[in-house]
């Protein structure tokens, strides 16, 4: 496995060793020694997420405000453009984000630690998304900011309006959002 450090330091690209041949490939997802080992972090999982979404729909930017949760994201179909934003104001990275594509064909992976808002848009006809999170899901510490914050400038690479939930089209703008210190 090879780990790269993003434009955020903390957040990290991974990118496993895939075998393919003419029969296809295989690649170990995950592997909790090897992922320390090469990450230097010592996290544990409990909670695993699939979901899968229509060319167009964007997800994010979310958090939990309490019960902060890392999160090892991937994408087993489909591709995705996977936004990770530094919210955590005693940081000298607040506010700023970082963008990665994640495909079923580059088989990279993003680690994105407590901290930050979290979201992709699916580039692709549908993507399937899988991510493993350090703490379990709390809906009273869910909060969203806006995919569009003007203060956060995203470069989303929309040539359309993207489909939000209805919780989404709520998120609120950096400025207004419950912040990390």
């Amino acid at each position: 496995m090879k780990v790269t450090e993003s434009e955020l330091p903390e957040v990290l690209i991974i990118e496993p060793k895939v075998f393919g041949d003419e029969r296809g490939f295989f690649y170990e997802s995950f592997n909790g020694k090897a992922f320390a080992d090469a990450t230097k972090l010592n996290v544990q999982f409990v909670q695993d997420n699939h979901s899968r979404s229509q060319k167009g729909v964007l997800r994010g930017l979310h958090y939990q405000i309490e019960n902060p949760q890392g999160k090892l994201v991937r994408v087993t179909a489909g591709k995705v453009l996977d936004i990770a934003v530094d919210i955590r104001r005693s940081s000298p990275y607040f506010g700023k984000w970082f963008g990665l594509e994640l495909s079923a064909d580059n088989a990279k992976q993003l680690w994105i630690p407590p901290g930050f808002a979290h979201g992709f848009v699916v580039l692709s006809d549908h993507a399937e998304f899988l991510y493993k999170t350090t703490d379990y899901y709390t809906p009273s510490a869910e909060r969203c900011i806006r995919w569009d914050d003007e203060d956060l400038a995203i470069e989303w690479g929309l040539s359309e309006a993207p489909k939000l939930s209805a919780k989404d089209q709520q998120g609120k703008s950096l400025k207004e959002a419950d912040l990390f210190p």
